[in-house]
């Protein structure tokens, strides 16, 4: 078994966890008592292996089995786990919904997705005055206000290649489930061109068009861009640099 405790502390100094709150309604760590919710329901779409669910506290722990593999080094990603990353997105892409906010309970009505975007990236930059140019504030919320999406997917906003066990250059495994939401897959998309390089992305495309169509990021990408630099998903802490990477989708 494996037990991951939460450390209050950690998560009050978060941006991840502010966003992830204030934009999904996530309601972490309290929702750590309905993470069962997930485990079970990514297990029926998921190709994956993952963890079985054993025991969980709100505010307080999970608990779930031990799953074997090794630990994916992103400098070492081999074409079939591309081609499984794009068929376990291609499943998860389909489980599609009018609605969205926390996995347990996405209610949320769409018309509502473009306020709360907006709210939750003047609340985040609000914290970080320091980090983050006014030009590009002011384009990602412009993005936001004029947004409209009408179909949500379950999504991970923290999707990184750490998240998935391997064995003989395979995935196996997704054992992180804590920040799984239902929310718009361009989200996911824009953090997918900072994960992949180039060739991977173009590989990936090879193989999820075959089942579904790529989204157009381009009136998007700037918004959901500045509001993943505030949540400090990667970590990068230039904001110009975090811009700058070239669109590969």
């Amino acid at each position: 078994m494996i037990l991951k405790v939460c450390n209050q502390k950690n998560v009050e100094n978060s941006p991840f966890w502010h966003g992830m709150n204030s934009l999904f309604n996530a309601d972490f760590p309290t929702s750590l008592s309905n993470i069962a919710v997930v485990h079970q329901k990514m297990a029926q779409m998921c190709d994956l292996a993952i963890p079985r669910y054993i025991a969980s506290a709100s505010n307080y722990f999970v608990l779930a089995t031990w799953l074997d593999g090794q630990a994916v080094d992103a400098s070492q990603i081999s074409d079939t786990m591309i081609a499984q990353l794009a068929n376990h997105l291609v499943k998860s892409h389909g489980q599609t919904q009018l609605t969205w906010g926390p996995f347990d309970q996405a209610d949320i009505p769409a018309q509502s997705w473009s306020k709360q975007l907006s709210k939750t990236i003047q609340q985040l930059a609000e914290n970080q005055r320091t980090v983050v140019a006014n030009s590009a504030l002011t384009q990602a919320l412009q993005q936001a206000e004029a947004m409209t999406v009408d179909e949500f997917v379950p999504i991970m906003p923290d999707l990184r290649w750490d998240q998935f066990l391997q064995k003989n250059n395979q995935l196996t495994a997704l054992v992180d489930l804590d920040a799984f939401v239902i929310g718009p897959r361009e989200l996911e998309f824009v953090l997918l061109e900072f994960i992949l390089t180039q060739q991977q992305a173009d590989l990936f495309k090879q193989h999820y068009q075959r089942y579904r169509p790529i989204p157009d990021l381009t009136e998007v990408r700037t918004c959901y861009r500045v509001l993943l630099f505030l949540m400090t998903v990667l970590g990068e802490k230039s904001l110009k640099n975090w811009l700058t990477v070239p669109a590969k989708f």
